[in-house]
């Protein structure tokens, strides 16, 4: 099947409702988006350029790297010239390095050109400092190079004046000597110190993949093993992207992306659609998060007592939480419970409702409470339910804008939920997702 004919066949147009419920989640997030060359040189390149310009009308801050690989290697067959490398993955010779930089200016207008036809504006700068590589192994690397230090507030203040900024694969050292860094090493660098939320890899290749199969959510733990295998099956082309992503999620960003650039609507279908197109390799952030056993009934039953008072929360008593323990799953650090929820079935289990979610003050406005409700979603997928409910008085907002529930009525509700909702009196207001 080819690129065009699979992208018509399983990528749908990403629509606007979908698109919106991410919103608040993103905005103002910062996105490093790495473009291969070979992918500025695709003709999907302009709707990928399109896609870009989504993300910045939906107010997240975007960062381009590109790479100069299939735009090198075009240069040295022209020229007959031969060249060390192609990807900035080892040496670079005097005439490898000046064919890249003709390269990197080519890539750059071409993306420059893009931008400025979508109405957004971009600018080159020279916010990267590299640094020799010098010699490895007893081989003298030349003009290859790596990150030495970024300029971060140059970086922010573009951003902040809603400016693309384009990193090229060429950097100055200190002397202001040119130096070829490998673009999946610069992007992972930049997503790394500019606390991106993201890292997307853009090439002309499908995603990981193991067995033939399609790694679509892949743990960063998980990638780490298959890297160390000898016959994973990734390719040489996708493996430096794999191990950077590694790198810059145990450096603190959550999410790295690999897809394949060339299908229409591959960057909005991976980062607005459940399911996603490519791999996404993510860090564990729900390694705080255990089903409560019968011990932690008096834990919950203390930490629920702020959300009891202000009415936020339905009283329970330590008795009752004991009873239905199995039903609570809690957020522990150091041995400590700083939040809880709460998960009732209906209906056969085709409806869950998630109840009595709490964090403690401390650790509220830090994402617990939305890792504690999608993992709740997770945890009532598995178990086969169709639709998570909320009943909510004081807590809206945090369910509608970042969790992606929507409000409904009464009729949303199964029909024992709702006699006892109209009976409590407490004029809740009623939220559901489907799943």
């Amino acid at each position: 099947m080819t690129a065009q004919n699979a992208g018509e066949s399983t990528i749908k147009p990403t629509d606007l409702r979908g698109i919106l419920k991410y919103v608040p989640m993103f905005r103002d997030h910062v996105f490093v988006i790495a473009l291969d060359g070979s992918l500025v040189a695709h003709e999907n390149f302009q709707n990928v350029l399109l896609d870009i310009a989504v993300l910045r009308s939906l107010n997240i801050k975007v960062i381009l790297v590109h790479g100069v690989g299939q735009q090198l290697n075009a240069l040295a067959e022209t020229r007959q010239i031969q060249i060390t490398n192609a990807h900035g993955e080892g040496k670079t010779d005097a005439q490898t390095l000046e064919l890249a930089t003709e390269a990197s200016a080519l890539v750059s207008l071409s993306i420059m050109q893009g931008l400025t036809r979508n109405g957004l504006r971009c600018a080159l700068s020279n916010g990267v400092r590299s640094k020799e590589n010098g010699i490895v192994k007893g081989d003298d690397q030349l003009f290859s190079g790596r990150v030495d230090k970024l300029d971060v507030a140059l970086f922010n203040s573009l951003l902040d004046a809603n400016t693309i900024p384009i990193v090229t694969p060429i950097a100055f050292n200190r002397e202001g000597t040119s130096l070829r860094i490998n673009s999946d090493l610069l992007a992972a660098e930049l997503a790394s110190q500019l606390d991106a939320s993201k890292l997307v890899y853009l090439t002309t290749q499908d995603g990981l993949r193991l067995d033939g199969q399609p790694l679509t959510n892949l743990p960063v733990a998980e990638l780490e093993t298959l890297l160390k295998q000898a016959h994973a099956g990734i390719t040489e082309r996708l493996h430096s992207k794999a191990q950077h992503a590694v790198q810059v999620i145990e450096a603190g960003v959550p999410r790295a992306h690999i897809l394949d650039g060339r299908l229409f609507g591959a960057l909005l279908n991976e980062i607005f659609d459940k399911v996603g197109i490519g791999t996404m390799v993510y860090s564990n952030e729900y390694q705080s998060i255990r089903r409560a056993v019968k011990v932690d009934a008096y834990s919950i039953y203390n930490i629920t007592r702020n959300g009891v008072r202000s009415e936020t929360l339905r009283d329970r008593s330590q008795e009752e939480i004991e009873a239905a323990i199995e039903n609570f799953l809690v957020y522990e650090i150091d041995g400590s419970i700083v939040a809880c929820v709460h998960l009732q079935s209906y209906d056969a289990e085709k409806v869950i409702e998630i109840g009595s979610v709490y964090v403690q003050p401390f650790y509220q406005n830090k994402g617990v409470g939305r890792q504690m409700v999608e993992y709740a979603e997770v945890d009532a997928k598995q178990r086969g339910a169709q639709r998570v409910i909320a009943m909510t008085t004081q807590a809206t907002n945090f369910f509608t804008k970042l969790c992606g529930f929507q409000e409904g009525s009464s009729a949303e509700l199964p029909a024992t939920r709702e006699a006892h909702y109209l009976a409590n009196g407490r004029n809740s207001k009623i939220l559901y997702k489907d799943l």
